[in-house]
């Protein structure tokens, strides 16, 4: 199947469970270029207190969406406000997912190597604005 490579340009959001019972959110800036920025932040709860944030890392690079192929190419992270870059001989740098879904509203993916499933939900400044 072919999706339209614009309908990715913009700003995503998805939040999970992890296995260890923390929350990751992340926040995808997918921009026309090929370029991106995903932010993950991983709270965990403290009983009686709000989440605390564990860890957060923010990794910027490259991607692309050929048919129903969608990639990703780390180049950067961004940790403690320092930028590191990215070590492009790793292999866990570099990912490929199947489109399942996508619209202006949803972007739902499966990793090609491990099968997990994710659901993005488009983030819209104008509230009522179709």
């Amino acid at each position: 199947m072919e999706y339209e490579r614009e309908l990715l340009f913009g700003r995503w959001f998805r939040d999970d469970i992890d296995e260890l019972n923390r929350k990751t959110i992340e926040y995808a800036q997918l921009s026309a270029d090929g370029s991106f920025e995903f932010t993950f932040i991983i709270l965990q709860e403290n009983i009686g207190k709000a989440e605390q944030v564990v860890e957060q890392v923010t990794e910027l690079g490259d991607w692309g969406l050929v048919g129903d192929i969608h990639f990703t190419i780390t180049k950067n992270e961004v940790i403690n406000e320092q930028l590191y870059a990215a070590d492009l001989n790793d292999s866990n740098n570099y990912h490929a997912y199947r489109v399942l879904q996508l619209n202006h509203h949803v972007f739902e993916y499966q990793h090609i190597s491990t099968n997990e499933i994710f659901i993005m939900r488009k983030i819209t400044d104008n509230i009522g604005h179709c």
